[in-house]
C-alpha cells in the first residue's frame, strides 16, 4: 500500500470506520446484556457477535477464508485451541467458526465498558490466576459451561505473539478436555499478524485464513495430556507459513 492510499485509509478508519464500529459495538453489547438477562444467553451471547465480528472485518477491508468446517459437528461440545497472532483472531473465530462457544479470556477484559458487561452476562469465562482460589473459580466456571453442552475457545499461548511466531502452550484448557473427556479441535489462524500485530494501533487491509483441523478424540483411557498438547501444537503449526512457526530454538507445547 503506497503512502497516499495508506493516508486515505487512515482517514477512512478514523472518520468513518471507527464511529461505526463504536456504535455497533455498544448496540451489540446492549442487546447481548438484555437478551442474556432475559434468560436467552445461549443465543444472544453468540449470534449478535457473529455480525459484529464480520462487520469489523468488512469495514477494515479484511477478508477471511475457512477450511475444514466439515471436521466439526454443531451438536458436539469441543475445546477449541488456537494460536494467537493478534486482536483479529477474536473477530475471525467469532465470525467464521460456525460453532456456538464461549471464550476463556483474560480477566482484564472484564473492565472494558460495554464489552466487559456483555461478556459477563453472556457467560464468557474470565481467567484469573492471581491466586489458587481464583484459579479454582475460573475452572469451576468453565466446567459449568461444559456440563451444559457448550464448547470453549482458548488461546493456550496466553497472550498475542510479539514476533508473529507460535509460542509455548499452557495446560489450563487441556486439563478441562482431559477431565471431561472432550475432543480438542486445533484451529490455525494465519494472516492476523500482518493485519494487526500486537504493537499496532490500527489494522490494515489483508486476508486471514482459518483452518479447522480434525478433532483429537480421547482414547478409551482418556486423553494423555502431554501427547494432547503436542498433537494440537503440531497440527496448528502445520498450517502456518514457516515464518510464523516456532523459533529455531524450539517453543515447546507445554509450560
Amino acid at each position: 500500500m503506497n503512502i497516499l492510499l495508506l493516508g486515505l485509509y487512515r482517514v477512512y478508519q478514523i472518520c468513518i470506520m471507527a464511529p461505526i464500529i463504536l456504535v455497533v459495538t455498544i448496540l451489540t453489547a446492549v442487546v447481548t446484556v438484555i437478551g442474556s438477562a432475559c434468560g436467552f444467553g445461549k443465543w444472544w451471547g453468540y449470534y449478535p457477535e457473529i455480525l459484529w465480528a464480520r462487520l469489523f472485518c468488512w469495514l477494515s477491508f479484511v477478508t477471511v477464508s475457512v477450511s475444514g468446517r466439515e471436521n466439526i459437528d454443531p451438536e458436539t461440545s469441543y475445546v477449541f485451541v488456537a494460536n494467537h497472532q493478534g486482536a483479529f483472531d477474536i473477530f475471525t473465530v467469532y465470525g467464521w467458526l460456525g460453532h456456538s462457544f464461549r471464550w476463556m479470556m483474560k480477566i482484564g477484559l472484564r473492565k472494558i465498558p460495554f464489552v466487559g458487561w456483555a461478556c459477563k452476562w453472556s457467560g464468557q469465562i474470565f481467567v484469573d490466576n492471581s491466586n489458587p482460589a481464583a484459579t479454582r473459580k475460573t475452572m469451576e466456571a468453565a466446567e459449568r459451561q461444559l456440563r451444559g453442552g457448550m464448547s470453549l475457545v482458548v488461546f493456550p499461548e496466553g497472550a498475542r505473539t510479539l514476533d508473529g511466531r507460535i509460542h509455548s502452550f499452557k495446560k489450563g484448557a487441556y486439563r478441562l478436555a482431559v477431565e471431561f473427556g472432550l475432543p480438542v479441535v486445533p484451529l490455525t489462524i494465519d494472516g492476523v499478524y500482518n493485519v494487526m500485530p500486537r504493537t499496532a494501533m490500527l489494522p490494515r487491509p489483508g486476508h486471514i485464513k482459518l483452518t479447522i483441523h480434525k478433532p483429537i478424540h480421547p482414547t478409551t483411557d482418556g486423553h494423555d495430556l502431554p501427547m494432547l498438547m503436542k498433537e494440537s501444537f503440531e497440527a496448528i503449526s502445520s498450517a502456518l507459513p514457516e515464518a510464523n512457526r516456532a523459533p529455531a530454538t524450539g517453543a515447546t507445547p507445554a509450560d
